[in-house]
């Protein structure tokens, strides 16, 4: 058999809660709203480590991360799981987040490569619009 490249039809998500805090009301309305609206979804649910998700998103094939986190400890954790993704030659998965991140946080989370920052507030369609319009799939491999 040879291999074809396919491009695969809509965008894979990874959404996770990052770190200790045990908040997940707002992360399962995104992951619902985004599968909801055609975006293939993997939750992690609570409690993931920047290691943890890194390895899912690699193995889940994914085109992007997004993180939730109300933890004040964005600055760190964004850093870690970008750090990552690089080690593991896995630079092109995008990162978006949201939770409580400072306005002042925000320009500094992009300068380190974070795709999109969503605070309260930010209507489920702009998170499903910026999924859909900048979240593109990359091709995969079908034997």
């Amino acid at each position: 058999m040879t291999r074809q490249t396919k491009k695969s039809p809509r965008p894979r998500v990874l959404i996770a809660k990052i770190g200790l805090d045990g908040h997940d009301r707002g992360v399962k309305i995104v992951a619902k709203a985004l599968r909801d609206a055609g975006i293939e979804v993997i939750y992690m649910g609570l409690h993931n480590t920047p290691e943890a998700i890194v390895q899912s998103a690699v193995q889940e094939d994914v085109d992007a991360i997004g993180l939730s986190i109300l933890s004040a400890a964005h600055m760190t954790l964004f850093k870690q799981v970008l750090r990552l993704l690089k080690k593991q030659k896995a630079s092109e998965i995008a990162v978006f987040g949201g939770g409580i991140i400072p306005d002042k946080d925000i320009a500094p989370l992009r300068k380190l490569g974070v795709r999109a920052v969503f605070t309260p507030g930010t209507s489920m369609e702009e998170i499903i619009t910026f999924v859909k319009e900048e979240i593109k799939p990359h091709a995969v491999n079908k034997n």
